[in-house]
């Protein structure tokens, strides 16, 4: 779990150490488009290789785990996509990007099942390393921006939303 934390927090200050004050334009992107872009394509390899790593397990535990993906990747993909075209990109662009990084699950699901046959206790070793890395991307950047709506009617609803997504997984690994 360490190992996740690290890689993605060396991933993170790699990405952002040029700040740029020159506006948005189609001439010239802001660095955030690139985080985003580099960050999905590794958060949907990591996604594949979990798919595929769980099928390695068992059939069942491999259906839960594409669930899971499945239904969180629809909003982040939609978040994603606002996040490019803030950025500048055309939506075609950031419809075609957004493809683009998507297919690394393809990618990530082939390499976990290559790897799984190949190396003892792979899809055992990879868990703890991917969920270091959400972990880190929770504490970093997901819970520090629910903090900055202070409503009490907001801030009970991201409770509440909290609780039902710990309780769909709780759901999933039941029905496992």
């Amino acid at each position: 779990m360490i190992l996740g934390i690290l890689v993605f927090f060396v991933v993170e200050k790699f990405l952002r150490w040029r700040h740029c004050h020159i506006p948005t334009s189609k001439e010239h992107l802001h660095p955030f488009v690139a985080i985003n872009l580099v960050g999905d394509a590794a958060h949907n390899l990591i996604d594949g290789m979990l798919v595929g790593a769980s099928y390695l397990v068992s059939v069942p535990i491999g259906i839960t785990t594409t669930v899971a993906v499945v239904l969180h990747e629809i909003p982040q993909e939609i978040g994603d996509f606002g996040v490019l075209i803030h950025g500048g990109l055309t939506v075609k662009k950031a419809l075609a990007f957004n493809l683009l990084t998507a297919m690394s699950a393809i990618l990530g699901a082939i390499v976990s099942i290559i790897m799984g046959d190949q190396i003892a206790g792979f899809s055992l070793s990879l868990l703890p390393v991917t969920a270091g890395g959400f972990l880190y991307l929770a504490g970093s950047d997901l819970i520090p921006e629910l903090h900055h709506e202070t409503k009490i009617s907001t801030s009970f609803l991201q409770f509440v939303l909290i609780l039902l997504g710990v309780g769909v997984m709780a759901l999933l690994l039941f029905l496992e």
